[in-house]
């Protein structure tokens, strides 16, 4: 008797997980910790939709890769039954070293160890526990694996986390203009030369979803009240470092604590194993905590900026084409620095200054190869007639400068 789990998906319907391998790694409390961390980060700061969890999307993303390779056998591409499994385990797990708001840890308390990097610690240990089982699917994970499509479906241009994500994201904070057709999408997938394409009747979806994908980063990821409020964060983190630096007794979870008081570079974190260990602990929750208990701190500097996470006084934004001038920024840091009343050095907490760049199509990355009926390939740059493709593989670039309000 097949034996599965169905799990019904608001963006799906009906997804359907075999018992054995794939339910044991949905069941696997690091993939249950996902459910913890959101997806978008701080974005619900704009779109307040926008609550659905890492969790939910490696279950929506795993489900596309069961459509994918339904569609990719059934035009006589052939795969096992155990590369299927395995690249399906890949993508459940491709989000698993994530930690609560990603890349603000990243630039904070995790220094220079990417997620990428903590997924395949975590991969490799879930294996070990699984006696093996998952070789296959870490193979194919690190594009070791000779059937290179496979990886492709995992981390690549049409891969399907991207799949998921767009739609998903669409979904829950209704930019419904980021709405790509996946199914149609994942309908016109072939194989040609061990390389993904997409048959020639699939090209306007591939338009829709570039244009889309494009759309959802400047109005929802790079949202500039979303990246004022992420600088709040790495602020308030960062602050919180340095006091526990100088030994300044700061209420944290055993897991923040941990990586508050000790300081953790790339190499620290392979080489001491209680670094993962503690890792694993930290979720969502942790960091809104500690941010509450801070915002009555009596350091003047941290309570500002967790009381204005708690209750959304944002750093005022202002978008610029050009770098933004430094002059500018001192007279705001003194500004600061006389209204708050504190010395010049920790006004700059108050004062951000990041620039982004983002391409939607890098040909060099990995192509988006176009299949025509009489076998020929084209990649999409060529073969649309629409999209202007160098225009979206032009680097766009913006300059933010975030600052704390002035109350005149």
């Amino acid at each position: 008797m097949f034996e599965r789990k169905i799990i019904n998906d608001p963006v799906f319907g009906f997804i359907n997980i075999p018992k054995g391998l794939l339910y044991d790694i949905v069941r696997h409390p690091l993939l249950q910790r996902l459910s913890r961390i959101k997806q978008l980060g701080l974005s619900s700061v704009v779109y307040p939709g926008a609550q659905h969890t890492r969790f939910q999307h490696s279950l929506g993303a795993f489900h596309l890769m069961s459509e994918a390779i339904q569609q990719l056998t059934s035009k006589g591409n052939f795969i096992f039954d155990s590369e299927a499994e395995a690249v399906q385990a890949a993508i459940l797990m491709h989000d698993i070293g994530h930690g609560p708001f990603s890349h603000v840890l990243e630039d904070t308390i995790v220094q220079g160890v990417s997620h990428e990097d903590i997924s395949l610690l975590l991969m490799e240990r879930i294996n070990k526990e699984m006696n093996g089982q998952l070789t296959l699917a870490i193979q194919i994970f690190k594009d070791e694996y000779p059937k290179k499509f496979l990886h492709q479906l995992v981390s690549g241009q049409l891969d399907m986390d991207r799949m998921d994500y767009l739609r998903r994201d669409s979904f829950y904070t209704g930019v419904t203009e980021g709405n790509i057709g996946s199914a149609r999408i994942i309908k016109m997938l072939d194989v040609k030369e061990d390389h993904l394409v997409i048959e020639s009747k699939g090209i306007y979806s591939i338009e829709n979803f570039l244009t889309a994908r494009r759309l959802m980063y400047w109005q929802v990821y790079l949202h500039k009240t979303s990246v004022a409020y992420e600088k709040m964060l790495i602020s308030a983190l960062l602050r919180a470092k340095e006091l526990a630096n100088r030994g300044v007794e700061l209420f944290a979870s055993p897991a923040l604590r941990f990586f508050l008081y000790n300081d953790i570079n790339k190499e620290t974190f392979y080489a001491k194993p209680e670094c993962l260990e503690n890792f694993i602990q930290l979720d969502d929750n942790d960091i809104w905590t500690a941010l509450k208990v801070w915002s009555t701190h009596s350091d003047k500097v941290l309570s500002t900026l967790s009381l204005g996470m708690i209750n959304r006084n944002i750093f005022k934004v202002e978008i610029s084409t050009e770098p933004i001038c430094e002059k500018r920024k001192k007279e705001l840091t003194l500004q600061i620095s006389q209204q708050l009343g504190i010395p010049l050095s920790e006004a700059s907490y108050f004062v951000s200054t990041p620039s982004i760049e983002k391409n939607m199509y890098d040909p060099a990355d990995d192509s988006i190869d176009i299949l025509y009926k009489d076998g020929s390939i084209k990649n999409i740059a060529e073969a649309s007639d629409m999209l202007n493709i160098s225009l979206l593989s032009k680097k766009v670039k913006k300059y933010y400068l975030c600052y704390q309000r002035l109350h005149r």
